[in-house]
Parts: structure tokens; C-alpha cells; sequence
């Protein structure tokens, strides 16, 4: 993933911190992605919180409808990728209480 760091990325990461609603994501990923390319990013959070939750995968894949490769990518991710999945779903799970 260092290869992806660059000024364009940032530049990304930056336009998507600077959106207020979620009104405002559903606007700029509509324009930036592909509706695969973000049901697939919504399918792969929604594999990390169940994985989270200690669901097993044949549950996953039943619930979500991914493959079982998916879920095995977010959970090598989730378990030993640089925290990114971890740190979302604790804030997320923190604003619902």
C-alpha cells in the first residue's frame, strides 16, 4: 500500500474528509465510483463488522453474499492489516451507543 501514498491520493482522502453529510458521500461516490465498485467496499465493511462480531464465514456469506476469499482478504486485513477496519467500526459502534 506505500505505492498508493502520494499528493493525488491525499488529495482524495482530503475531498472525503471534507464531506459533512451522508447525503454529501452518496453525492461524491456516485460521481467517483462505479455502483460495483462501491457495493463492493460496502460488502467488505459489512464483512469486517460481522468478522468483528465473531461471525463465521458461512454465516457471512449468507448474511452478506460474498465469497468466502472475500471474507478470508478482510480477515487477514482485520487481524493484521495496518488497523484501518478496527479503528472505523470502534467509532461507528461508539457514536451508536
Amino acid at each position: 500500500m506505500k505505492n498508493i501514498k502520494n499528493p493525488s491520493t491525499d488529495r482524495l482522502f482530503k475531498a472525503i474528509l471534507n464531506l459533512k453529510t451522508v447525503e454529501e458521500c452518496y453525492d461524491f461516490f456516485e460521481d467517483v465510483c462505479t455502483i460495483k465498485e462501491l457495493s463492493d467496499m460496502t460488502q467488505r465493511l459489512d464483512t469486517a463488522f460481522l468478522l468483528y462480531d465473531g461471525m463465521s464465514y458461512q454465516k457471512i456469506t449468507e448474511n452478506v453474499n460474498v465469497s468466502t476469499a472475500t471474507i478470508g482478504r478482510v480477515s487477514k486485513c482485520l487481524n493484521y492489516g495496518s488497523g484501518g477496519y478496527k479503528l472505523a467500526i470502534d467509532r461507528i459502534k461508539s457514536e451508536e451507543n
